[in-house]
């Protein structure tokens, strides 16, 4: 009896150690982690996950699943997409549109020229408050497609992010 029970019990830690990798940074606080302390950098308030939001960013990655293509789904929300191989994980995705900081000039509120900088915009957009991501991996390539939506959206012409 005392076997059985240690048997179990192992099982269910082994279990736990193989789920709880996969949910690793890509759990609605890892989105929300991330892009909060992009946006306190900037001195914008931070955001809240919004589960209908979430539902509607899975069912466009789910979409987007059989070819990886990073194609906005011009829905309702402003949107940024990434993908990656490997290990990729939605903390990684919100990561590379962090990483296009540098090319973002403030005062000329522009991205550098021949650099891309929206995907940060909206990230750290002051008006942009609810949010919702998901995270699939492609059935083509074994790549991860990773989608967060933005309500309300954000870069628009002419206004400032912040």
């Amino acid at each position: 009896m005392v076997l059985c029970k240690l048997s179990l019990a192992f099982v269910c830690l082994l279990s736990l150690a193989l789920v709880h990798p996969s949910y690793a940074k890509n759990s609605p606080q890892d989105y929300l982690n991330a892009h909060n302390a992009a946006r306190a950098q900037v001195g914008v308030g931070p955001m809240t996950w919004d589960n209908n939001i979430a539902a509607y960013a899975r069912r466009y990655a789910n979409l987007r699943k059989h070819d990886c293509n990073l194609i906005h789904s011009n829905g309702p929300y402003g949107e940024n997409l990434a993908k990656g191989s490997g290990s990729f994980t939605g903390t990684d995705g919100v990561n590379l549109w962090i990483g296009e900081k540098p090319y973002y000039n403030y005062n000329s509120n522009s991205c550098v020229r021949g650099k891309d900088c929206l995907h940060y915009t909206q990230v750290i957009w002051r008006n942009s408050t609810r949010l919702g991501c998901a995270r699939v991996q492609c059935t083509n390539n074994n790549w991860w497609f990773v989608i967060c939506s933005y309500d309300p959206r954000g870069n628009y012409i002419g206004q400032r992010p912040y």
